[in-house]
Formats: C-alpha cells, structure tokens, sequence
C-alpha cells in the first residue's frame, strides 16, 4: 500500500475503534449527521447480514478515491502544478476499496436485489460525492473519514459474530490470500481484521486531509489541499 495510507495506520490497528473525530463546525457536522443517517437506513436494511453488508457499502466506498483522485488529477492538469502524493494515495484507496468488494462477493454471494441496489447506490453517491467535492472538498473527505469509522466499528461488530460462532468461520477466498499475502489456511476472521485495518487507515487519511484542506497546508508532500 501507498506509504501515506500505510504510516497512518499502525498506532491503532490493535484498536481501531479508538479514534474518533469531534465534530467542529457546521461542516463537519453536516458530514458527522448525514454518515449516521445513512448508518441508520444501513442497520435497518442489512441488520446483521454483514457480508451482504460489505458488499453493498465496500461499491459505495470505492467511489471517493476514485472521484477525489479524478478531480484532483484534472485540476494538476488544468494549473499545471504537481499534486504529489495525494493523487496516488485517493487512487490506491479506491484500489483498495474495490479489492475488499471483490473479495466479500466471494464470501457473501450477493442476491438479484443487492447487485441492483448496487448499480443505484453506485450511480447516486458517484453523482452526490462528484458535486459535493466540487463544492467542498473539506466536506467530502470529513464524510469519507466518518464514513470510515462507521466501517471500522462495522467490522467489528461482523468479527464478534465470527469469534461468537455465530457466523461460520469460513477459508478466506483465493483473492483475499493473494492481497493481503494471508497464510494459506487464512480465514474470515483473518480477512475481516485486514480489511478493518485498511479501513482505519483510510480513515485516518482523510480526517488528515479534510484537517488540512487549505491553501497553505501541506500533507504527505502535498503542495495544496485547496480546491
């Protein structure tokens, strides 16, 4: 992984749950209420389906990187100034995204209602996420970053019902073995905990870059946060 996902992640991997940023600002509060909204209608409709979970929400998260890194390439165009590092790292974060989708398709095998609710959720935040960072791009990496703890608590709770038993502790797939260089007899739970660090560090991440979204600020080598 890119060394600026990577750096921001080992101080709490043994325990991701215990950051958590304290919203400041109506910004951060528009992010902080919409991702516990969203959270809401999630529990409603997946309950304690985690894997089904993972797969509908992991196609919504590999949206941000994707767009962010797509805006933020065509402005580095467009002023012809090198963005550095953060191009790359909202990239590999989507990369990394998608690589956790593929992976929980395996283990959950998503329903005809899920894959279409996909295709939805996907076009809709593609949309919302693309004029959000338009606006604001402060706003959106604060809802990524929330968004992100919502997924480290997630996964979580997904771990207890494997440690409980009361999900099977299935092989980890081929694909997740070959990414995360898991050991051949590597399980869910193995996948689980390397998926929930990947989404502490992503976390981490933007909470760094929506901290540092001004015109003087730099991060990881970033010249300019600013839109």
């Amino acid at each position: 992984m890119n060394d600026a996902l990577e750096s921001s992640s080992p101080a709490h991997n043994d325990d991701p749950l215990s950051k958590h940023h304290t919203p400041s600002g109506f910004s951060d509060r528009f992010a902080f209420y919409l991702t516990k909204l969203l959270r809401f209608f999630a529990d409603l409709f997946f309950a304690k389906r985690y894997g089904h979970r993972a797969v509908v929400l992991e196609t919504v998260a590999a949206v941000p990187g994707m767009v962010a890194g797509m805006i933020r390439h065509m402005r580095s165009l467009r002023r012809m100034e090198d963005d550095r590092e953060a191009i790359h790292t909202l990239l590999e974060e989507a990369e990394n995204e998608r690589m956790h989708l593929l992976t929980f398709v395996q283990i959950a095998q998503p329903s005809f209602l899920e894959r279409m609710l996909i295709l939805a959720a996907q076009g809709i935040f593609f949309v919302s996420f693309f004029l959000l960072y338009v606006i604001s791009g402060r706003t959106a990496h604060r809802l990524v970053g929330y968004f992100e703890e919502q997924a480290v608590y997630s996964y979580t709770e997904y771990l207890a019902e494997v440690d409980s038993g009361r999900l099977k502790n299935v092989p980890a797939p081929q694909i997740a073995i070959d990414y995360w260089s898991l050991a051949a007899n590597a399980t869910l739970r193995d996948v689980i905990i390397a998926v929930r660090n990947d989404e502490a560090g992503h976390r981490d991440v933007n909470h760094e870059f929506a901290d540092n979204f001004t015109p003087e600020a730099n991060i990881k080598g970033t010249k300019s946060l600013n839109n």
